[in-house]
């Protein structure tokens, strides 16, 4: 399925909401549309079906994490259980520079994100398919990445535990959440000091078109990961460090 012209226009109209020129890549992102569109009658990658709800809550959501300013210039960025590629393709096709990894548990999906990446042409590219969980505890990955994007899904002291062991000191995660991520941040200092983080910033930012509400929220790794996190998946669940 195309992407329309109406698609067409609301993605380059929302993206210089954000601040983003988008008329060079445009022919990327109506690619990535269609792929996603198609594949996802095979495999189930999105609940989202409607093309201004892909554009919106997929496109543009992504590209919200360009808001941070940490995202320039040549880094290692892996995208903690991409999914269907999100954040990480809008990002890797806005910001080609980005060394971008895809961490996934699920082959089907990250088999789909590779595909896209070789449709796409998107080179500098990696995927990796297991659990953060798992994948942060061998030595290739464990401190190895400049930035962790995350479209969150879970606690932040949940995100926190399986995204900041994947870090070197000095990078920072980013993560997607909505307004309510307040109420998830209480002792979050306390939390975060195993892990080697300090919170840096919560930044308030609403999606173009549509107003709804999102935060970004910016930790900072500043020292050595404890050896010990990240814990077993049954133990984050049970008892998260904030």
């Amino acid at each position: 399925m195309e992407l329309t012209a109406t698609g067409r226009e609301l993605l380059l109209r929302g993206a210089v909401a954000l601040g983003e020129e988008l008329s060079p890549t445009i022919h990327l992102f109506e690619r990535l549309y269609a792929q996603l569109t198609e594949a996802n009658r095979q495999i189930n990658l999105t609940s989202l079906r409607e093309e201004r709800d892909i554009v919106l809550k997929h496109f543009l959501d992504s590209l919200t994490c360009l808001a941070s300013g940490l995202l320039e210039g040549p880094l290692e960025v892996v995208d903690v259980g991409t999914g269907a590629g999100f954040p990480g393709l809008p990002l890797k096709i806005a910001r080609p520079s980005l060394r971008m990894y895809f961490l996934e548990a699920t082959r089907k999906k990250l088999r789909y994100v590779e595909e896209s990446c070789a449709l796409l042409g998107l080179g500098d590219t990696a995927f990796v398919w297991g659990r953060a969980e798992q994948i942060a505890h061998q030595p290739e990955y464990r401190a190895r990445f400049d930035r962790a994007v995350i479209r969150a899904v879970g606690s932040m002291g949940q995100i926190s535990e399986l995204c900041l062991p994947l870090l070197k000191v000095g990078g920072y995660l980013i993560a997607q959440k909505g307004p309510e991520v307040a109420r998830e941040l209480e002792g979050v200092e306390r939390g975060l000091r195993p892990l080697g983080g300090v919170l840096e910033e919560v930044k308030e930012l609403e999606l173009p078109e549509s107003g709804d509400q999102r935060r970004l929220v910016i930790i900072k790794k500043v020292a050595a990961t404890e050896p010990r996190y990240p814990r077993r998946p049954e133990a984050i669940a049970r008892h998260g460090l904030f």
